[in-house]
């Protein structure tokens, strides 16, 4: 099987955010960049059905160097290759530019057997840029994976989806196609010492936009000014008796709080 593995770049959580000189986004330069969570289980997936079925996994991405970096991480996960598709004008591209973009480049390749990606980013959470890459392959799709069993002879795979209410849904769809993985649906392994040696010699390909058929990406909005959100909440400790505590405190909610 040829599988596909769609990574998306993000900022890591535990990153201090400090908004840049113009105010006009934060200082991406000081930043962390990681693979976005549920992308790791979508990685792991591929990797484990590449185990089953033999074949290869590719990782791709969109965007600069933090691309470069989370496509690095999954090749010493045990990816077989990497494709970047190198655009440093991501900010504020739409779902449908990106979607676009990432189709492109799986045709470009060949196409595959199967893609997969996170069910949505840690940042933006849309989870909308998997039923378009679909749409854009033309493909049928599933989302909200939490189990996936293949049949490549049969050219089909089996998947069960996480519903509202704990409900679990079974569906059977023809490769080749897309699916989003739920968050927890695996335990993503770590990258080995042999793993991260070995992703250094790995075939690792960067192409522009252009090289795929698609334009740069145009941001979908322009950010005028970020400020901090100025903290206007105090506190006020009553003494005095519970009783008078709240006789006190009914007082201050009806004239100074004005809400009783």
């Amino acid at each position: 099987m040829k599988i596909f593995s769609c990574i998306k770049p993000v900022i890591d959580p535990a990153t201090r955010l400090v908004i840049n000189e113009s105010k006009t986004w934060i200082k991406t330069q000081d930043a962390t960049f990681i693979a976005s969570e549920a992308d790791n289980y979508a990685l792991e997936e591929a990797l484990r059905l590449r185990e089953k079925h033999n074949g290869e996994v590719v990782s791709l991405s969109l965007g600069g160097e933090e691309a470069a970096k989370v496509l690095r991480a999954g090749l010493a996960m045990g990816a077989d290759r990497a494709i970047q598709i190198s655009d440093t004008n991501l900010r504020g591209a739409t779902e449908f530019n990106i979607a676009e973009t990432l189709a492109r480049a799986i045709e470009k390749d060949g196409g595959a057997d199967l893609v997969l990606a996170g069910v949505q980013s840690d940042d933006l959470g849309t989870g909308a840029t998997g039923v378009m890459l679909a749409e854009f392959l033309g493909w049928s799709h599933a989302t909200v994976a939490i189990a996936i069993s293949a049949n490549p002879e049969g050219k089909m795979v089996q998947v069960e989806r996480e519903l509202e209410g704990g409900v679990i849904e079974s569906v059977e769809l023809t490769l080749p196609a897309v699916v989003t993985i739920q968050y927890g649906a695996n335990q993503p392994r770590y990258a080995s010492l042999k793993g991260i040696m070995a992703a250094k010699k790995k075939p690792f390909v960067v192409w522009s936009p252009g090289d795929v058929g698609v334009a740069a990406s145009d941001p979908m909005l322009e950010v005028k000014e970020l400020v901090v959100p100025e903290k206007k909440s105090r506190v006020e400790i009553l003494s005095g008796t519970p009783e008078e505590s709240v006789t006190l405190l009914v007082e201050k909610l009806r004239k100074e709080a004005k809400v009783l």
